[in-house]
């Protein structure tokens, strides 16, 4: 009986590393176009519309976020002016650093530690854990969050929001590039 159990128990730890391994890798977008370059889009002023979905897929929050963003050769910064649909008003500062490579790094105060990402293609993926005020609780939650260049003035972005690894929600946000 006892080792009916172990068994039982590898592999679904099996069957759930599987599934981990499962999902898409920055390199799966390696070929497409257009090419995102963060310190070119992620320049000038942007405006984002977004939502939060929770657990099941209802829209629980809406926004809008004006961001003036700005780099100095490999040191960028994300200024985020964010406006929720109940009113509440929040700011991010994102200090990004370029490392080559496609690869970049970030903080900002709500920020734990530091979020790492990598472009490839037209895409952009990132993770980091955020400090969430819920209900005058503060949270940490992560994130695995993706964008999407679609033209020169729309990218697209999903961030899964999880905290233990259950999954608790999802923000969807269009960023728009300001024309010149």
């Amino acid at each position: 009986m006892m080792q009916r159990r172990l068994l039982l128990g590898a592999g679904l730890a099996g069957a759930a590393a599987l599934t981990g391994c499962a999902g898409p890798q920055i390199s799966d977008y390696a070929g497409q176009k257009p090419e995102l370059d963060l310190r070119q889009y992620f320049n000038g002023t942007l405006d984002a519309y977004g939502v939060f979905l929770d657990r099941s897929g209802k829209v629980a929050r809406r926004f809008t976020v004006v961001m003036n963003c700005s780099w100095n050769g490999a040191d960028g910064v994300l200024d985020e002016d964010f406006i929720y649909s109940d009113g509440e008003k929040q700011k991010r500062i994102w200090r990004m650093k370029y490392l080559g490579e496609g690869r970049y790094s970030g903080t900002a105060d709500d920020v734990v530690g530091t979020a790492f990402g990598q472009t490839a293609g037209n895409a952009f993926r990132w993770g980091y854990t955020l400090s969430l005020p819920v209900d005058g609780k503060v949270y940490e939650v992560q994130f695995d969050d993706w964008m999407y260049l679609m033209d020169e003035h729309v990218m697209l972005n999903k961030a899964v929001m999880s905290k233990f690894g259950i999954y608790l929600g999802e923000v969807q946000l269009t960023f728009v590039k300001r024309r010149a």
